[in-house]
């Protein structure tokens, strides 16, 4: 299977680049599998698509302000993307940029609090292991002097602090809880607390897993041979509640709808580990194409994903690569919004 086999043309100004004014009101391409029909509805919609037979799973990870930008002591400016805490606590994997102005010992300035010093580069794909020079909580001071990490096709020529605020609020989702994630998982952007109420008002039981997200959601998949590539690894956590929850689930047949791909690498990764779904801390490097058999999700709710990206074959496994390809090849048509900030698909 060849990567290119994945690959469409996207006008580019179907890339959001903001969010839409009300989470809820993202629009929403409904995707029947069975039956190969495609509605279009919009986000809020969702009410009237799950009931008591359901169960939906969602990935609570946090997203961090791990975008910093800081000065050389020559004046030059560098830009550090945080990406993961080592075990070595102060030491972190990031991306730099650009990455041929620094060396090892390289100190960058980010602000009085913060500074990072670069320890080596690291093999893995132009990664840097830097240590962070600060004292006290590193969130709190994150929080304080980071920046939220926008996927690089969300290109602004919007600046200023009412924007920065906009992401702050916009590039999270509202049950976010455990901070860790240098990306959303995006499909839950959409939702809004009410929703969920309503869903629950319905009989729609709710759970949490936390994965991690990784710079490689953003990656492209160099390799042309599909069996080539490899994910990066990602941490995740399920808890106990919601093992026995799924576990519950699937006893009685019902379906289980993951929001996201991200809440699908952790659940599929967990039953792979275990033949079951187990509370658990562990960590995925599951890539899913077809023909991939899924063990654990029914359905997904996911936004539209990137040409020849580890996402667009995933839900390529799960309704069928020419079922997509015809729906993208409408929603393009529809002028749906695309990517992070985008619109999102229900596969039924």
């Amino acid at each position: 299977m060849l990567v290119s086999e994945f690959d469409y043309t996207l006008p580019e100004e179907l890339i959001a680049q903001v969010p839409s004014e009300k989470r809820e009101n993202s629009r929403m391409m409904v995707l029947g599998v069975k039956n190969g029909t495609i509605l279009h509805k919009h986000f809020f919609d969702i009410v009237d698509l799950l009931d008591e037979n359901h169960v939906l799973i969602l990935n609570n990870t946090k997203v961090i302000p791990a975008r910093l930008y800081g000065f050389k002591d020559t004046g030059a400016k560098i830009e550090v993307f945080l990406l993961k805490e080592t075990e070595n606590k102060k030491e972190w994997e990031v991306l730099i940029k650009p990455s041929k102005r620094v060396k090892e010992g390289t100190v960058v300035k980010i602000a009085e609090e913060l500074s990072a010093e670069v320890i080596k580069p690291l093999p893995d794909d132009g990664k840097w292991l830097v240590r962070m020079i600060y004292e006290g909580d590193i969130l709190q001071i994150l929080h304080k002097v980071g920046n939220i990490p926008l996927p690089p096709y969300i290109e602004r020529k919007m600046t200023g602090e009412e924007l920065k605020k906009l992401d702050f609020e916009r590039y999270q989702t509202v049950y976010a809880k455990d901070e860790g994630s240098v990306a959303a998982p995006t499909a839950g952007l959409h939702f809004t607390k009410e929703i969920l109420k309503k869903l629950s008002d319905k009989g729609v039981q709710i759970g949490y897993v936390t994965l991690n997200v990784g710079i490689g959601t953003f990656r492209p998949v160099k390799c042309e041979n599909v069996l080539e590539h490899k994910m990066d690894s990602e941490s995740f956590e399920i808890s106990q509640e919601t093992a026995d929850l799924i576990n519950s689930a699937k006893r009685e047949g019902k379906k289980i709808v993951a929001v996201g791909t991200t809440t699908v690498r952790t659940l599929e990764t967990a039953y792979k580990q275990f033949g079951e779904i187990k509370a658990c801390k562990s960590a995925s490097e599951l890539f899913i194409y077809p023909p991939y058999e899924f063990k654990v999700i029914d359905k997904l709710i996911t936004n539209f994903h990137l040409p020849k990206s580890t996402l667009l074959m995933l839900v390529s496994a799960l309704a069928g690569k020419e079922f997509i390809f015809k729906a993208y090849e409408q929603a393009i048509a529809n002028k749906y919004r695309f990517y992070s900030y985008g619109d999102c698909m229900f596969i039924n």
